[in-house]
Order: C-alpha cells, then structure tokens, then sequence
C-alpha cells in the first residue's frame, strides 16, 4: 500500500526541485527529456530501485497520447500565422516529398539490416520513424535565435506528420497481420483511413475551436468567466480534440494541430494568458512520460539492444531524414546551411512511443524486435538533439543574422 505512494512522493519532490531551476537549465546543453530520462533511469529498477511504476502498454499510450495532443495544441496556438503564409512551401515540401522519401529509404535500410522482417513489416518500422517530434523539438521551435520561418516551418511538420502516418501504419498493419487475408484491397483501404483520418481529424478540430472561441466571447461579453478559469478552456478543448477526433475514427493529432492553429488565430489578445496553463499541462505530462521512458524503456533498451539495431537507429537519424530534406528543397533555393539545420532536427519521440505501444499489441512475428528498435531510436535522439539542440539553434541564429545583414 506504501510503494504507490513513495513513487509520487519522489516524482513530486523532483518536479518542484526541477521547477526552480528551469529557467536556469533551459539556457544550458541539457534538454528536459535528457533530464527527465535520466531522472528515471537513475531511481528506476535499472539505478537506485526507489521507484516502481506500474507501467503498462495502454497507461503509458495514454499519457504519450495526452502528452502529444497537449504539446501539438498549444505550439499550434502559438504559431505566428502571418510568418507561416508567407512560407508554407517548405512545410508543405517536407510533409508531400521529405516525408515519404524517407520512409521510403526507412523501409530500405529496414529490409537490407533485418532481412528476417517481411516487406510490411519494414514499412511498419519505417513509418513508425518517420514523424518528427513537437515535444522534443521545443527547444528549437521556441528559441528567438532561430529565423521566424524555420521555427514555425518545422513546427507544422512536427505538428502534421504523425496524423498523416497514423492511416499508413493502420494500412501496414492490416497487410502484415497473420489473419489478415484479403489485401487486394490496400489502396482502397489506404485511401478511406487517409480521408477519414486527416478529415474527420481536421473538422473536429477547427469546429471545436470556432465553437470554443465563439461560446468564450459571449460569456466574457457578460462577465460569466472567472478569470482563474479561464486558462482551463484550452486545456479542456485540447483533450475534447483529440478524444472526440479518436471516438470518431479521425486522427486526434490532427485535431489538437487544426484546432490549436484555429484557436490561436481567432484569438489575438491576451493569448499568452490563455495558454499558460496549457503549457504547464504539455510540459508536466511530458515530464512523466520521460520519466517513465528512463526508468522503464531505457534498461529494456539497454539490456535488448543490438548492433544492427543500434545502427538503423543512427541511420534514421541522420541519412534517413536528411537526405530526403536535401531532395525536398531543391529549387527553393534554399541555402545549405538552412537545409542541414532543418534536416538534423528531426527528432523522434512521442509519436514513435505511441506508434510503438500500438504495435506491440498486434503481436506481429517480429513485434518485439521492432519495439527494440524504435526505442534505441528514441533514445538517441532524445541524447543527440537534446545535446545539439541550444548550442546549435543558437549559432545557427547568429549566422542568419550575418547572412541577412550582408548587402
């Protein structure tokens, strides 16, 4: 009956002692995932053994889920839409070429490293891969140093690409499940989860929003909202998104990112105000499920991980994505540092934990190998683009700085 209780205790002693100092830490090399994993991995079964969460496959959906939904909601939100009209070429780019150029070379590497896998079962890793991550990403997408354009460029990709990937990886598994038998079928069965998942995931979001705005200015208009209450309105319309999205068989990410941008650009005073709670939703639901991929995720990681694993792992990370952004952009003249800066943060988490519960619980001959994979994968860019991710922001923003200034 005590053990519950000394796991909380723990973790909330830590998210108070980690909420004095973040300022602090947010301007050093360390990113709140490597500190968060580290915390678990340190006090978890593979460190000093002081806590013990029950982790399951459906909890650890749930919270990677709401975590996802929250963060894509309130980046959305604060996405400076003016900016983004006048470039959304590249995002556009990255989702219609990058995007499947790189689950192509993803399902590529897959088949020539792990030649036991079937065709599907390569494609299956391989789009589990592919999003990138808004939560990792954060420490890029919101530093001022970084040209207005880029962050909000790769904000919507990050925003968009799991939505996309989910009706293909839906699709994939159907074809590599042992009883599925009739796959004559797939291009039909591709296009009505594409339709239905990105439609009814984008309708549900911006109605929502529309709906939630509209309904918050007539209340404030006689005085019916208490001002402390009000920072919960995006929180509640966030999590409606995204579980009414899911009820209705659309993409619940989709509808967080949709509404998220229809919120933030109907409402233009005091949004700030609005989000702060949401924010502080985003990152506490973050701070538990990295915890709890270090203190459960990493020692399995460690214990399970093998050379081919841990090289598609580096390759995902680097030729898999940067190639594809390399052929995405060209003819937009954009230069090459640019494109590098945009190819090398293209981190993998959240969607990938997600993605990676769902295809554990299909029980596919190689499931268990796959989830190897994706976590070795996860690990890594958690470590790489953590580490990278201020010192390289920063200078990139210094030389975009000179590039301009130059006549």
């Amino acid at each position: 009956m005590i053990e519950p209780y000394s796991d909380w205790a723990i973790l909330a002693i830590f998210v108070f002692l980690y909420s004095l100092i973040a300022g602090r830490l947010s301007k050093t090399w360390l990113s709140d995932a490597i500190i968060f994993s580290g915390f678990g991995l340190l006090f978890g079964a593979f460190g000093l053994n002081l806590i013990q969460f029950n982790v399951t496959s459906e909890n650890l959906k749930t919270i990677a889920e709401l975590t996802l939904a929250s963060i894509l909601f309130t980046d959305a939100a604060n996405a400076n839409l003016s900016i983004l009209r006048n470039s959304l070429r590249l995002p556009w780019r990255l989702l219609a070429v990058g995007l499947p150029l790189t689950i192509g070379l993803g399902f590529i590497a897959g088949q020539f490293l792990f030649p036991q896998f079937s065709p599907a079962e390569a494609g299956i890793l391989a789009v589990m891969l592919a999003p990138t991550d808004a939560a990792l990403g954060k420490a890029v997408v919101t530093n001022p140093q970084v040209p207005d354009n880029i962050r909000e460029d790769l904000n919507v990709e990050s925003g968009l690409n799991d939505g996309i990937c989910v009706p293909l990886l839906f699709t994939l598994l159907a074809i590599a499940n042992p009883d599925q038998t009739d796959t004559n079928n797939t291009a039909s069965l591709l296009f009505n989860l594409f339709t239905q998942q990105i439609g009814i995931g984008a309708l549900i979001g911006a109605s929502f929003a529309v709906i939630g705005v509209q309904l918050r200015s007539f209340c404030l208009q006689r005085d019916w909202i208490a001002d402390d209450w009000q920072p919960v309105l995006p929180i509640a319309l966030a999590i409606a998104c995204f579980a009414s999205a899911q009820h209705l068989g659309g993409s619940g990410f989709i509808a967080c990112f949709v509404g998220g941008l229809t919120l933030g650009g109907m409402i233009k005073k005091e949004k700030e105000d609005l989000l702060i709670a949401a924010e502080a939703t985003g990152d506490a639901l973050s701070l538990i499920t990295w915890v709890i991929f270090g203190a459960s995720v990493v020692p399995f990681v460690i214990n399970e991980l093998t050379w081919s694993a841990f090289f598609y792992a580096v390759l995902s990370l680097t030729i898999v994505r940067i190639l594809p952004v390399f052929l995405a952009v060209l003819g937009m003249g954009l230069d090459r540092w640019s494109t590098l800066f945009v190819g090398w943060f293209g981190p993998r988490g959240l969607a990938s934990i997600v993605f990676a519960v769902i295809v554990l619980d299909e029980k596919l001959p190689h499931s268990r190998d796959i989830g190897i994979i994706v976590a070795c994968t996860i690990l890594l860019s958690v470590l790489a683009h953590g580490f990278s991710a201020t010192p390289l922001a920063n200078w990139y923003g210094q030389w975009s700085r000179r590039q301009s200034a130059q006549p």
